[in-house]
C-alpha cells in the first residue's frame, strides 16, 4: 500500500536537512519534486527509491558518497536496514565522516553553521566558532591573531549560485516552447504525420561574478580581508573576474588563481602599485566601461562593486559611469564598510553619485556581513529582474 503524501513529504525533508547539514546544497523545491517523484515511483523497492530521490536532490555528481550515506541514516533506518553500499557508491571516509557529524548535531538539536558550504566538517566547527567569537567584529579592529583565525575561515569558503534562465533555448522533455525544426523532422520519418511534438526551454546557467574592489588608503583597514573573501571566491567559482582600483583599474584574476593566498596576494600586489593610495573611482569604472564592460559582462554578470564611495577628484563625472555600468549588468550590488555606523548618511559627494544607481547597499565590515551576503547571492534574491529601486530613507 503505497505510503501517505504527508508522510513522504516528512521523509523527504528528514533527508534533506541531513544533506543540507552536511554541506550539501537542497532547497524546498527539490524536496517537494522528491515527494512527487516517490509518489510516483513507490517505495517498495529500495533501488527506485534511491534513485528518484537522487534524482531531485542532487545536482552534482560529487555529492552522490555523501548522499548514499545519508540515505542510509535516514531512509534505511526507517525500512529493513539495508547496507550504505547496496547501490555500489564506495564510502569514502571524508563522505562518513561529514553525514555522521551531521547526524549528530541534528540528534543534539544544535543550530545550522553560519557561514554556508563549508567543504569538511572539521573546517564547519571551526567556523562556528570563529563566527561565535568574532562574527560580529569589525575587521579594522581585530588583532593579527583574529585575522589570522578569519583567513582560515575563508580559506573554506563555498559558495553555490543558482542558475538563471538565459534568452538561448535548449531540447527538453518538458519544455515550453515547441521546436518546429525537430518536430518537422520527426514527423518526416512518420509519413508526414506529426507524432509527438519537441519541446524546448530556456538553458540554464549560473551567472558570471564580477568583484570591483577599491584598494586606495581609506579602504586599506578592509582590503586584505577582501582580497582573501575574493580569492576564495575566484577559486571556487569557475566563472569570477576580480579588479582592483585606487588611482587605475587592474585586472587581478588570474593572480588571484593561485591556490596560496599569501602567494596570491604578493601577486596582486606587484600587480597593483597603486595599492593604499589615493582614490579615482570615476577614471576606474570609465576605464572598465571602456575596456571590460563587453568583455565580462556580456552573460549578465553580477556585480559587487566594494568602496566607501569617497572620491578624491570633485569633477568627475561619477553618477554617469555608475549608470551606464548597472546597464550593462543584471545587478550592481554595492558593499561599504561604511554602513557599519548606524547614523551613516550619504554626505560625501561620491556617495550621493553612486547611490541613486545601485540595486542593492549593503554593509561588508565583518564575517556576519560577509555570510549575509553569501546568502543572498545562493538564494534568488539577487538573481530577479531589476525593478525601480526604492526611495532610501537618505533622499
Amino acid at each position: 500500500m503505497p505510503e501517505a503524501g504527508d508522510a513522504l513529504l516528512a521523509r523527504c525533508t528528514a533527508l534533506a536537512r541531513l544533506l543540507r547539514e552536511a554541506g550539501v546544497p537542497v532547497g524546498t523545491s527539490r524536496v517537494a519534486a522528491a515527494a512527487e517523484a516517490l509518489s510516483q515511483v513507490g517505495i517498495e523497492r529500495r533501488e527506485d527509491a534511491w534513485w528518484a530521490l537522487a534524482a531531485t536532490l542532487l545536482s552534482r555528481r560529487d555529492q552522490l558518497e555523501v548522499f548514499e550515506q545519508a540515505f542510509h541514516l535516514t531512509w534505511d533506518a526507517a525500512a529493513r536496514g539495508d547496507g550504505p553500499a547496496a547501490m555500489g557508491i564506495p564510502a569514502t571516509a571524508e563522505a562518513a565522516g561529514r553525514v555522521a557529524e551531521a547526524h549528530a548535531r541534528l540528534c543534539a538539536g544544535e543550530p545550522p553553521e553560519a557561514l554556508p558550504l563549508a567543504r569538511t566538517m572539521r573546517e564547519r566547527h571551526f567556523h562556528a566558532s570563529v563566527m561565535e567569537r568574532l562574527g560580529s567584529r569589525d575587521f579594522a579592529a581585530m588583532s593579527l591573531e583574529e585575522l589570522a583565525q578569519v583567513r582560515e575561515a575563508l580559506a573554506g569558503f563555498e559558495l553555490v549560485l543558482p542558475e538563471v534562465a538565459k534568452r538561448r533555448t535548449v531540447p527538453a522533455a518538458r519544455g515550453t516552447r515547441p521546436d518546429l525544426r525537430r518536430t518537422l523532422r520527426a514527423a518526416a520519418r512518420s509519413g508526414g504525420e506529426v507524432v509527438r511534438w519537441v519541446k524546448r526551454a530556456p538553458r540554464l546557467r549560473r551567472p558570471l561574478l564580477v568583484l570591483l574592489c577599491d584598494i586606495s588608503g581609506s579602504m586599506s583597514r578592509y582590503t586584505r580581508v577582501l582580497l582573501q573573501f575574493a580569492h576564495a571566491l575566484v577559486n571556487d567559482q569557475p566563472r569570477v573576474h576580480a579588479f582592483v582600483f585606487g588611482t587605475r583599474l587592474t585586472d587581478i584574476t588570474r593572480d588571484l588563481r593561485r591556490r596560496d593566498v599569501d602567494a596570491a596576494l604578493e601577486r596582486v600586489g606587484r600587480s597593483a602599485p597603486d595599492w593604499s593610495g589615493g582614490t579615482r573611482i570615476a577614471a576606474a569604472l570609465e576605464a572598465f566601461n571602456r575596456l571590460w564592460s563587453r568583455r565580462v559582462l556580456g552573460g549578465g554578470a553580477m556585480v559587487l562593486l566594494i568602496t566607501d564611495g569617497l572620491e578624491r577628484e570633485p569633477g568627475a563625472d561619477l553618477a554617469a559611469h555608475v549608470q551606464r555600468l548597472q546597464r550593462s549588468c543584471r545587478r550592481l550590488v554595492w558593499l561599504n564598510p561604511l554602513l557599519r555606523f548606524e547614523g551613516f548618511e550619504p554626505r560625501a559627494a561620491g556617495v550621493r553619485a553612486i547611490l541613486p544607481h545601485v540595486d542593492e547597499f549593503l554593509p561588508v565590515h565583518n564575517l556576519h556581513s560577509l555570510a549575509a551576503l553569501a546568502r543572498a547571492l545562493a538564494s534568488h534574491g539577487f538573481q530577479n529582474t531589476r525593478s525601480p529601486r526604492s526611495k532610501t530613507p537618505w533622499t
